[in-house]
Order: C-alpha cells, then sequence, then structure tokens
C-alpha cells in the first residue's frame, strides 16, 4: 500500500519510525555524513509520498540538499536543534507539528474546505484568560479587562471540534495565558496529538512548569521582546528584560522550544533586527523570531508608532536576510506584514487562522476586533460561515501585490465595507471602536506604502505561493 494511502494510524506510525531512526542517528558526535543524508532522504522520501498529489511550495531535493550542507545555515541550524533540545520535545514536536499539522492536517483542512464551502484553518489562535500579571504601556489586550476567562471545558470542546476539521495546532494569547499555565498543561496533555504554542511574557515560567512542559512534550513558548534592557522595560517595566533573559536560560537548559514574539514600530525598528539583538536571542537559544508590524488598534492608538515606508522597506529586506538558511544567522524569522508571498497574502478569517478572545467572541484576526458568532452560542463551522468571515473568503487575497496583504493596514476601504454588510461589532468590552475610526487612521499609511509597495512588487522577483485563497 502506497504511503498516500496509509491510514491515518498506520501513517503516524511510518513517521514515527523514520523520526525515531533519524534522532538516532544524527544526535550526538559519531554519526557520519552517510548515515545523515541516508536518514534524512527516507523522511524526506516519505513527506513527499504522503502528500503526493497535494499544492504544497516545498522543493524536496533542494531541502535535503541544503540540509546536507554542513557549510550552510540550515545543517548548523539542526544540529544545535538536535544538541539542545530534548529528545522527547523533537520527537513529539516532529510528529504533532510536524506530521499531524502539517501533513496530515493539511490534507484534512483542505477536504474540509471542499465540503463546507467555507474557510478552515490550519491553526486556531485563543485568550485563555485577559489577566495579566503585567500593564505594558499601550496593550489592546489590557483593554478587555482583567475578568474575563474561555473555561477548560470550553477551550477543550473547541481543539475537538477543530480536530475534526484537521486542525492541530493552537496558540495562546491573552492578557498572559500562562495566568492559566495548568489549564495549558492539561490541554496538551489531553490533546497530544496537537502542538501547542503560547504567546507570553515568560515572567511566569520556572523550573516545575519546565518540567511539565518537558513531561508533555508539545507545548511552545514565543517571548515577548521590544530590545534591549533600556528599550523594553520602559513598556513593560522595570526588571522584566532580566526575568525574560533568566526565563531564556531555563528553558534552555531544559531542552526546551521557544522563540521570541516581537512587535516593530518606528522606535525599535533598527534594534530589534540588529546583529547584537538577533546573536542574543540565538545564544539564549531561541529558534524562531515572530515580527509583528504595529497595528493601531484601539480609540486611543499611537499611529506615530507605525513604521515609516523606508524603515518597512528595510525590515522586509532585513527579516529575510536573517532567516536566509544557507548564509543567515542561524533562527527561523517571519515578518507577518511582509512574507504575504509566502503565504498568498493575508491569512486571517479562517483562511489559516482566527481569534478567539476571552469573552468567546470569534475574530477574524487577533487585530480585528469585530465579531458576529462566539463559542458559547455557535459551534466552529457556525463561526467560519459568519458573514464577516465570509466575507473574508470572498475578498481574499485583498490585493495581488501580497506586499499589501491587510484588510485593514494596507487597504482599509475593504474592512469598512465588510464589517459594515456583515453588521459585526466591535468585541471591545470597554470602549467600542468604528470600524471607520480604525480604519481613519490606516488610509495614510496605506497610499504612502502603496506607492513603494507597487513599485517594489513590480522591480523585485517574488514568489508566487502555491495557494494564493483558502478557497481549494
Amino acid at each position: 500500500m502506497k504511503t498516500n494511502e496509509m491510514t491515518h494510524k498506520a501513517a503516524r506510525a511510518a513517521f514515527g519510525k523514520a523520526i525515531d531512526l533519524a534522532l538516532a542517528n544524527v544526535s550526538g558526535d559519531k554519526n557520519t555524513e552517510k548515515d545523515w543524508e541516508k536518514d534524512v532522504s527516507r523522511l524526506m522520501d516519505l513527506m513527499e509520498n504522503y502528500m503526493s498529489g497535494e499544492r504544497l511550495d516545498v522543493d524536496y531535493e533542494k531541502a535535503k540538499r541544503m540540509i546536507c550542507d554542513r557549510e550552510g545555515t540550515l545543517n548548523r541550524y539542526i544540529r544545535r536543534i538536535l544538541s539542545e533540545v530534548d529528545p522527547h520535545v523533537l520527537r513529539t514536536t516532529a510528529l504533532n507539528l510536524g506530521f499531524e499539522a502539517f501533513f496530515y492536517g493539511t490534507k484534512t483542512i483542505r477536504r474540509m474546505r471542499r465540503k463546507h464551502q467555507c474557510n478552515v484553518p490550519w491553526l486556531i489562535l485563543m485568550d485563555p484568560t485577559s489577566a495579566c500579571n503585567l500593564h505594558c504601556t499601550g496593550c489592546w489586550a489590557a483593554e478587555y479587562g482583567n475578568r474575563l476567562n474561555l473555561s477548560f471545558e470550553e477551550m477543550d470542546d473547541l481543539i475537538s471540534q477543530g480536530k475534526e476539521l484537521g486542525i492541530y495546532f493552537y496558540m495562546f494569547t491573552g492578557g498572559e495565558p500562562l495566568v492559566r499555565k495548568a489549564d495549558i498543561i492539561r490541554l496538551c496533555e489531553k490533546h497530544n496529538d496537537c502542538a501547542f504554542l503560547a504567546y507570553t511574557n515568560a515572567t511566569l515560567v520556572e523550573e516545575d512548569f519546565c518540567q511539565e512542559m518537558k513531561r508533555v512534550g508539545n507545548l511552545y513558548l514565543a517571548i515577548s521582546l521590544e530590545g534591549f534592557e533600556a528599550v523594553n522595560d520602559i513598556r513593560r517595566g522595570d526588571g522584566v528584560f532580566g526575568k525574560v533573559m533568566n526565563a531564556m536560560d531555563l528553558l534552555k537548559e531544559n531542552g526546551l522550544i521557544f522563540g521570541t514574539s516581537i512587535c516593530y514600530t518606528s522606535q525599535n525598528i533598527e534594534t530589534v533586527t540588529c546583529d547584537e539583538f538577533v546573536d542574543l536571542i540565538v545564544e539564549k537559544g531561541c529558534r524562531y523570531a515572530l515580527y509583528f508590524h504595529y497595528m493601531p488598534v484601539g480609540n486611543n492608538a499611537a499611529t506615530e508608532l507605525l513604521p515609516t515606508t523606508e524603515q518597512r522597506i528595510y525590515i522586509k529586506d532585513r527579516v529575510r536576510e536573517i532567516r536566509n538558511m544557507s548564509t543567515g544567522k542561524g533562527l527561523f524569522t517571519m515578518d507577518f506584514q511582509n512574507d504575504g508571498e509566502f503565504v498568498g497574502g493575508c491569512i486571517a478569517g479562517g483562511r489559516n487562522y482566527f481569534h478567539i478572545n476571552a469573552n468567546g467572541d470569534a475574530e477574524p484576526c487577533v487585530f480585528i476586533h469585530y465579531s458576529g458568532a462566539n463559542i458559547r452560542t455557535h459551534t466552529l463551522l457556525e463561526i467560519l460561515k459568519q458573514p464577516l468571515f465570509m466575507a473574508y473568503r470572498d475578498r481574499q487575497p485583498f490585493n495581488d501585490n501580497h506586499l499589501r496583504p491587510c484588510p485593514m493596514l494596507e487597504n482599509p476601504e475593504i474592512l469598512e465595507e465588510m464589517v459594515r454588510k456583515s453588521g459585526a461589532k466591535s468585541t471591545d468590552l470597554q470602549s467600542p471602536e468604528p470600524v471607520e475610526h480604525l480604519c481613519g487612521k490606516c488610509h495614510e499609511y496605506a497610499r504612502e506604502w502603496a506607492s513603494a509597495a507597487d513599485q517594489i512588487w513590480q522591480e523585485e522577483a517574488h514568489r508566487k505561493s502555491s495557494c494564493e485563497s483558502g478557497k481549494p
């Protein structure tokens, strides 16, 4: 029986055996280049066979060459992970994030999109709580107050519904999700075939929690940083940078997988991409850096923090330079505003993800606080078919130029129209923001960026994603 015809259970078992063999042969200093190439080829061939017939932006032969190039960044990146990450965490990650979420999940999700004729995401982002042990300047999450929570049962039920649709990756935001660390560990334990990631300020990371993360093996962290100590602590509070550095040391010592979550603004954009900063987080054990463009969300948002056109061009190029797996820093980076060409534009509205706030409201994006459905009154499928989400599906991509992917920041007239026509309401419980007010802050930025972005799109070679929208 061909691999792509295997049952789910049999396919997972086959991947598990291949992963075990690869881990056994590549860990330590005794492995030979021949063993490494043989095991990588076997695993890559298994992946290619299993995903036969699916549209994927994966060049398997190129990947094998890069992995086996001992002078290249990717080879060193993987070897460092193998030497520093706990073996159980490695194996669980390869199975849950690799096989379940990326391979089996992708196939199932695409089938469900055809069946249900709506967006079905690859991951779901949810806020276990709006509570936080910090009060960072300008934090939009704080607008929800500190008394809202999703119950364990609600999150458990949502994940169960998600797996029926092929969704095996879940992220937690807040508030500070580690305020609910016991429930998060329970979810990881119960859904031990899923991968979980928590965006965190890391001040609640301690040895006992690291031991629990190691035990379940399927929880990863994205630690918020604004730059070095002086800049970071102005926003987050005195001593927070030091606590983050200590948390990173603890996570690395325990062989856990973590990275950073970085919001870049007009004030910190050079700092958070400079060699000194990147070298620091790599040495601390970060495996990835997730860069987020500042969004002027909320009635009191500071529009002066929006990057200039020149700054945005700089970070587009700089993030790709850091990420280069032939010559880069050995850190996987992603810039959600400037990497649209690699994912076919905007990924929100359930196309690749959506957000559930601590009140249960289903929002198309973590930055776009409008909704027409709630997990307490709607099933997951009903949420994905709510008018605002269907409007996203019908309009994606919002711009043929994927350097202008967002319906708010770069195409604000589209978000205004979708919210108005869908009847979605503001989900901000303390200071509801009319969509006209939100988008009004983006029109000037959108016009200025459009001129530069269109020129870049015409002049530079850029990648066309194999799947330009969530529709099959």
